[in-house]
Parts: C-alpha cells; structure tokens; sequence
C-alpha cells in the first residue's frame, strides 16, 4: 500500500486552489491531487495543466473514482454540509474546509452522520496553529500574567466586498466566514465550558445583506470572559489579541507579543484598605510596582503543520487535533451569536452603497 494518501479537490478557488494547493506544496510524499472538481471549466482546466489530475464538473462523479481516498472539501459555505455527507457516503475520508456548515443543528447532524461512516471527518481549523495564537498559550500557561481573566481577540479591516463571501443565500458574513476562527481560538482561550454568550451583529461596509461586524462575548463557568470583534467596517485596526491577568497583561500586533508584567522575583507587600481620608494629592498610599515591560517576537516553542496532522491522523500515528465536538462547540456559539440579532434588525446598511 502507497504511504500516499490521493486527494479529490472540490473546489478550485480561494480556498482550494489559493490555499490548499499551495499549502501540499512539498509535501509530496505525503499528499498527492488525482482528481479535483468545479462548476468553472477554466478552472479544471488550470488544475488538469498544473497536476496532470483528472477533473470532473460534479462532487457526485469524483467520489465515484476509486483512486481518491480523501475529498478535500473547499466549496461556498452554503455547500459544505451535503458535500461532506455525500463524501462520507462514498466511504471516503473527509477534510473539510471551515465552516463546518451553517449552523449548529447541521453540526450535530453532520457529526452523527460521520460517526457511523466508514470515512473519518476531519474539519480545517487551520488557524490553531498561528504562531501568534500558539505563542500567547504558552505565554498564558507560563503563569507569569498570573490568573487570566479577560481575553480580546480582534480581526479589523475596511471593506466594501462584494462577493458571494456577502449573501446570506451562500452562507456569508464574518460569523460564517472569520467566524469559525475567532471563535475556535475564543473556545481554546476560555478553559471552561461557555456560561453565557453575548453578541451584535452589524451590516457596515459589505454590498450583500450578511453581517461584515461581528461582536461576541463569551463568559466562562470560570468567570474568563473572551472578548471578539470581527469587522469589515473598521477603519481603526486594534491589536489581534490582548490578554489581562492579575499581574501582567500581553497583547499581540503583527509578528510582535508586548508584555508588561510584575517582576516574579520582588514580593509584594501586603496592602490593607484604610478608611481614613486620604491626602489631598493621592489616591492612597503611594507604590512603585516592579514592572518589566518586553517586546519580542513570535517564536512559539512548539509549532504544527495541520496537513502533517492530518497525514499522521489518516495513517494511525496519532489523533487529529481537531475533535468534532470542539467544532461542533464552535457551530453552537455561532448560531447562538446569530439568533441575538434578527435578520431585520442588520439586514439595511448603516451606509448607502
């Protein structure tokens, strides 16, 4: 038996050709594309060109060739549910593109389903695996920002989009579309089942009807509280992540972590309230606390590549990473943030296009 597992693409675009392709590059010995499929005759074209494969205008046919023996899903949102069923159905292993589906109900069907296939289902949360997320974990787990208790994670830009990524009718919007990664890193962050789940939805900037400012407050049986704002209409970018914790805090821009902390070597003295008056120009007594400040760059200790993941879960070497109940939890989050504001309440823009 080959030690190379034979991919079927479905869908050569953004995601499947600018993303997934690129990504198997060198990793020959271990992925081979033999067959891909899409609507776009010029786009099977480019992939029968570029990897010699063969090519096909429907899912139903490419999961009929026994050469595959996983079907990459990377089709519109809208899809992803009925491409993945139909894929497990022909006994094939699935790796499926985010989101997982449209809503929470489809998760749990879809895990239901995959747990009586033959194939395994396997979802693309490729983002756990950012070098700044892993680098801020392991900052957390250090114990040096002591007890973290609220999380800011912030995806900002300014677009007037315009594509299929903006209609409700094909499964856009941030919740579905930057959604599934925020809110899987939200999830990692907590430590703690979901106690509670606030959120507004916005239509700012986007020419379709879904949502393109996402806000969304998750607070933990733990007390954390993640904060998330995921927004094509932010003209101002804040950083991807803050973190604030009883004796420090760190935030992350770019490929930069700043960390303001207390000196772990210098104890501090025991302070008690006083109830008297104070004077005139404090807030009480003063302090010089032993702060040291740092700016360094991401270098996470431990990184991950999530087709090796993928390869060594197919081959039996060890777990996927990536359970179905922890995608399932990012499904019931998203749905509950956008059941809390109604279609009508952001489906007019709040500027003209």
């Amino acid at each position: 038996m080959s030690s190379v597992i034979k991919i079927g693409l479905a869908g050569i675009g953004r995601a499947g050709w600018g993303m997934h392709c690129k990504e198997l590059e060198g990793k020959e010995n271990q992925f081979k594309i033999v067959a891909a499929c899409d609507i776009v005759a010029e786009r099977r074209e480019m992939m029968e060109k570029q990897y010699k494969c063969k090519t096909y205008q429907r899912l139903e046919d490419m999961i009929l060739n026994p050469d595959v023996e996983l079907v990459d899903i990377a089709t519109r949102s809208c899809d992803h549910y009925a491409h993945a069923i139909m894929a497990l159905n022909a006994g094939k292993d699935v790796f499926l593109e985010k989101p997982m589906c449209l809503n929470y109900d489809e998760a749990l069907r879809l895990k239901k389903f995959a747990e009586q296939a033959r194939g395994n289902l396997y979802i693309r949360h490729n983002r756990r695996f950012e070098h700044g997320f892993l680098h801020i974990r392991e900052i957390i787990s250090s114990g040096i920002l002591g007890d973290v208790y609220y999380v800011k994670l912030a995806r900002h830009g300014y677009a007037r989009r315009d594509d299929w990524q903006t209609l409700i009718e094909y499964g856009g919007g941030q919740l579905l579309n930057w959604g599934p990664h925020i809110v899987d890193h939200a999830l990692r962050f907590l430590e703690s089942p979901a106690k509670s789940v606030w959120s507004d939805l916005k239509l700012i900037a986007a020419a379709g009807d879904a949502e393109d400012h996402v806000k969304i407050v998750l607070t933990g049986e733990n007390r954390r509280v993640i904060d998330m704002e995921i927004s094509g209409g932010a003209a101002l970018i804040a950083p991807i992540c803050t973190v604030l914790g009883t004796k420090g805090g760190s935030s992350l821009t770019g490929e930069t972590i700043t960390m303001r902390y207390l000196d772990p070597e210098q104890k501090l003295s025991t302070r008690i309230p006083n109830p008297e008056n104070p004077s005139l120009d404090t807030f009480g007594t003063p302090e010089e606390l032993p702060w040291i400040k740092e700016e360094i760059p991401v270098c996470p200790k431990k990184t991950y590549d999530i087709w090796n993941e993928l390869y060594n879960a197919i081959k039996g070497k060890s777990q996927f990473p990536i359970t179905l109940e922890e995608s399932v939890e990012v499904m019931r989050i998203i749905s509950i943030a956008k059941s809390n504001t109604p279609i009508e309440a952001y489906k007019i823009p709040y500027m003209a296009h």
